[in-house]
């Protein structure tokens, strides 16, 4: 495949050439090297590059990670590509808790409310009117627990 300019690549991997740019000042992908007019030229390994980074972010990882998951090559030990899943995995199962929590306070919610009558008596807009103390409590109640773990 011949070099590519900056506008092939992000076409070829249907992203916007900033991200790639971005992509660029994060270290997660290089030119193969540089125009006679000094544009950004990439090869096939670059739409390999993208197509790792679109996979592992579809799976949650961040763009450091990814940093991290790509500095691995040859003989680096594999034990830190677990690490890197691992630490993901404990980030999502926090999240899950959290999500858990605020399905919780939610049903309680939704649980008081009878579902028939008027609006100025629904326990839910009430409760939503009625401020932090009581809405948001089923909101608080998991960020706050996020960031005590933390």
């Amino acid at each position: 495949m011949q070099a590519m300019t900056i506008g092939r690549l992000a076409r070829c991997a249907a992203l916007a050439p900033e991200t790639l740019r971005h992509y660029e000042r994060l270290g997660l992908l290089q030119p193969s090297s540089r125009s006679e007019a000094n544009y950004r030229l990439y090869d096939a390994s670059a739409v390999e590059r993208l197509n790792f980074i679109r996979r592992a972010l579809a799976l949650g990882f961040s763009l450091p990670d990814i940093a991290e998951l790509l500095a691995l090559h040859g003989d680096a030990d594999m034990a830190a590509a677990k690490a890197v899943a691992q630490r993901r995995i404990a980030q999502i199962d926090a999240r899950v808790a959290d999500l858990l929590k605020l399905k919780a306070g939610l049903q309680t919610l939704a649980d008081s409310c009878p579902g028939h009558g008027p609006a100025a008596a629904c326990p839910i807009l009430k409760a939503l009117a009625a401020g932090p103390d009581t809405a948001a409590s089923a909101r608080s109640a998991p960020q706050r627990d996020a960031q005590e773990a933390r």
